[in-house]
């Protein structure tokens, strides 16, 4: 393709959606999480300047944010009640609708890397535990002692949560205290990426922890292909972060694909059309959508969302409040 029909390029992230607000989020947390986003958008926009394909962008881009403490994937991932993490990942590419997922993963580095490989190197969709882990070892990626994801937030985070019975959400307040600054200064969250490369191909990934305290191997949304994640060139690129649940019950990404492709609503109404559904059962979050034309939405009906986006000039812009 010549570079004058070059499609545009667009990379857009998050890092989790919830009560995400000024007066919450301290401002040294405010920059650390700006700093961390930038640089995943960095990561991504390189591949896809240098006429790199979006499913390589999206890995690119959710490595970052996997492998930082600040977010509830990969290395600041939350612990189930049984005191392990347990780790999903999905990725879709829109040129070919194959697509790759890891749930339940304990050692491995990037669980998107691991699902990434289940989409290009194997027969399967989804793999999950210790399938997914020996899977990962034959195709020689990055594996880790579990500790190597341990932080001490997050432990204390599960005492707390065990000593009040309950579940913690990504950016639920500390349990049985105050929505305070002070509660809510500690916020994680599951991240993901779509992207549109020069070629003109959307790319869609997602990765978490899941829930804090979660029991029985609870999976959520994000490794799900059509509820937490989705792409096809037809329509959009999408991904999903919030009561996973709710979003699996809707086919949240799916669904707004779906309206984008077969009634030809524009990407910011299908994205709250979802969102509506999703509120109507009791669950909240937020979607970023991309289209092949560069077209991006980052929907959200709760407080804040981490969130950036950069296109062709390389200029970053990142937001987390609503």
């Amino acid at each position: 393709m010549a570079e004058a029909d070059a499609s545009p390029i667009r990379l857009v992230i998050h890092g989790g959606a919830g009560t995400i607000t000024r007066a919450s989020l301290k401002k040294e947390r405010e920059q650390a999480y700006a700093q961390v986003l930038e640089q995943s958008l960095a990561a991504g926009y390189s591949v896809l300047a240098a006429g790199g394909g979006s499913i390589d962008a999206v890995i690119a881009a959710i490595v970052v944010m996997e492998d930082s403490p600040l977010f509830n994937a990969g290395k600041g991932a939350v612990f189930s009640n049984a005191g392990r993490i347990e780790l999903d990942a999905s990725i879709m590419d829109g040129s070919t609708r194959q697509a790759g997922s890891v749930a339940g993963v304990t050692t491995i580095r990037n669980p998107i890397r691991a699902a990434h490989a289940v989409m290009a190197q194997s027969e399967h969709v989804m793999l999950i535990g210790s399938g997914a882990e020996t899977f990962a070892v034959e195709k020689s990626l990055e594996i880790v002692d579990p500790s190597y994801f341990h932080t001490p937030f997050r432990w204390n985070q599960l005492q707390k949560a065990i000593s009040q019975h309950r579940l913690l959400r990504d950016h639920d307040a500390l349990p049985g205290k105050p929505d305070t600054a002070e509660n809510m200064d500690e916020k994680h969250g599951t991240v993901g990426a779509v992207a549109l490369d020069r070629h003109g191909n959307l790319a869609a990934g997602t990765s978490t922890g899941g829930l804090t305290n979660k029991r029985f191997g609870r999976v959520g949304d994000s490794p799900i292909i059509g509820a937490g994640t989705y792409a096809d060139n037809r329509s959009v690129a999408v991904s999903a972060t919030g009561s996973g649940e709710m979003f699996i019950r809707t086919c949240a990404a799916f669904n707004t694909a779906a309206q984008v492709r077969l009634l030809h609503r524009s990407i910011t109404e299908a994205a709250d059309n979802t969102l509506e559904e999703v509120a109507a059962i009791g669950g909240d979050g937020g979607l970023i959508v991309l289209d092949a034309k560069g077209n991006h939405a980052m929907r959200f009906n709760t407080s804040g969302m981490f969130r950036g986006t950069i296109d062709g000039d390389g200029i970053a812009q990142v937001k987390i409040f609503g």
